[in-house]
């Protein structure tokens, strides 16, 4: 039987077209690889939104040419996309995928004769990521990924309510709504205008106990229609929305040929707020955009406090070749970048325990995920408000979705009392 080693990098959609290509190469009698076990095929699905990811990427390559001698490796992902050449060059690579439209080619190639349209499972895990979209027509200025990743390809309805029902029947009680842009699901299609509304209903549809969570959009995308549909489903649809901001700053966001002024963001928000049930928002932020004044990284601290996130992801910019803003003057110092990104941090982390705070008492959705390895009886999980979760328990509970009490903060997260046996 062959033997198949995946490393995967980088974002929801990669993991999730790693386990695509996985479960079509198991059709063809491979397994995965135990630990130190040397494998005949290893498969690489790189990263390059940053100039770190494509380190990585090339670094996982050459450890697995290493650890795996006589093994063939595949390569995949943006970093194969937009360095085919360097990455078919480098120790054991033996192929390189520069499209995801070839996987199905290569798939066959390894005798995979049903290549699958989707996947069924999602490894060991309780949550699975479903790709519904990819490809991306914003250009903002700091991102590789429209080029990496092409235009717009919308996967359709009655495909994805088959893949969420075998991912519901093979045991994953959350599924992840994701794609390289989410929120334009179904734009490129003339012949009808379905939108991520429209796909929700007809995935809410999926009978058994599970619950669906959305991925990264864009504030100006969460309309009254998707607010009113999480509303009505609040067990069914987790009440938290990652909306991507990266700046609260004006003159930063017109710089990064971001679409939407911050007042609109803020507003936006503010909206979710008052139409679902204490929400949790999370967001991205880049510190030290070049040209990035004091002013302007306090202007983004005002907007962070004044939305109160849950979580933020705060990145330092770092120049990505290929993008205008690699060459914009008056690049900011690392310093200055460290310093900014570490206030940023306090503030998320002070907002992110008052956040939690406010859930103490109140009634919980909590997806278990794992036992805790030195604490007998204790299991770790996620609530459908996106809050890390401790609470007391059996192993056999893990993978399940169960209510409880939110009784006291842990150390980044809540303690949670289960309701019922």
């Amino acid at each position: 039987m062959p033997i198949l080693r995946t490393i995967t990098l980088g974002c929801k959609v990669n993991q999730y077209e790693t386990e695509l290509v996985a479960e079509g190469l198991a059709r063809a009698g491979f397994r995965e690889a135990a630990d130190a076990e040397p494998a005949d095929l290893c498969l690489v699905n790189t990263c390059t939104v940053t100039a770190e990811g494509a380190l990585k990427s090339r670094k996982a390559i050459r450890q697995l040419a290493r650890r795996n001698p006589g093994a063939q490796i595949v390569v995949m992902g943006c970093y194969a996309t937009m360095a085919a050449d360097l990455v078919a060059g480098l120790p054991g690579v033996s192929e390189v995928l520069t499209d995801k439209r070839q996987i199905p080619e290569f798939l066959a190639r390894w005798g995979v004769l049903d290549v699958p349209s989707g996947i069924s499972r999602f490894g060991r895990r309780a949550r699975a990521y479903v790709k519904v979209q990819d490809g991306c027509r914003m250009r903002c200025s700091y991102c590789i990924i429209p080029a990496a990743r092409g235009d717009l390809a919308s996967r359709p309805v009655a495909e994805l309510v088959d893949e969420v029902r075998r991912l519901v029947d093979s045991g994953h009680r959350e599924l992840v709504l994701t794609g390289i842009h989410l929120g334009h699901w179904g734009l490129e299609w003339t012949d009808r205008r379905l939108r991520l509304p429209d796909l929700i209903e007809a995935l809410l549809a999926v009978g058994g106990l599970w619950r669906l969570r959305l991925s990264s959009l864009e504030a100006v995308e969460v309309d009254a229609r998707l607010l009113s549909l999480m509303a009505a489903h609040p067990s069914r649809i987790c009440p938290h929305l990652h909306l991507s901001m990266q700046s609260g700053s004006d003159t930063v966001l017109e710089r990064m040929q971001r679409r939407w002024a911050s007042t609109r963001f803020v507003e936006k928000c503010l909206e979710v707020k008052e139409s679902l049930d204490r929400p949790a928002l999370t967001t991205d932020v880049i510190v030290g955009f070049p040209g990035e004044t004091d002013a302007e990284f306090e202007a983004t601290c005002r907007t962070v406090e004044t939305v109160g996130f849950s979580k933020v992801h705060v990145f330092r910019f770092s120049p990505r070749e290929g993008t205008p803003a690699a060459t914009m003057s008056a690049q900011v110092d690392g310093r200055v970048k460290q310093e900014r990104a570490a206030h940023l941090d306090l503030l998320s982390r002070r907002l992110r325990r008052d956040f939690f705070r406010a859930l103490i008492g109140r009634r919980l959705q909590v997806l278990v995920e794992a036992a805790d390895g030195r604490q007998p009886g204790l299991l770790h999980g996620t609530s459908a408000r996106y809050a890390p979760v401790e609470l007391t328990g059996t192993v056999d509970r893990v993978g399940e979705l169960i209510d409880g009490e939110a009784t006291g903060l842990a150390d980044d997260g809540l303690i949670v009392r289960a309701a019922g046996p």
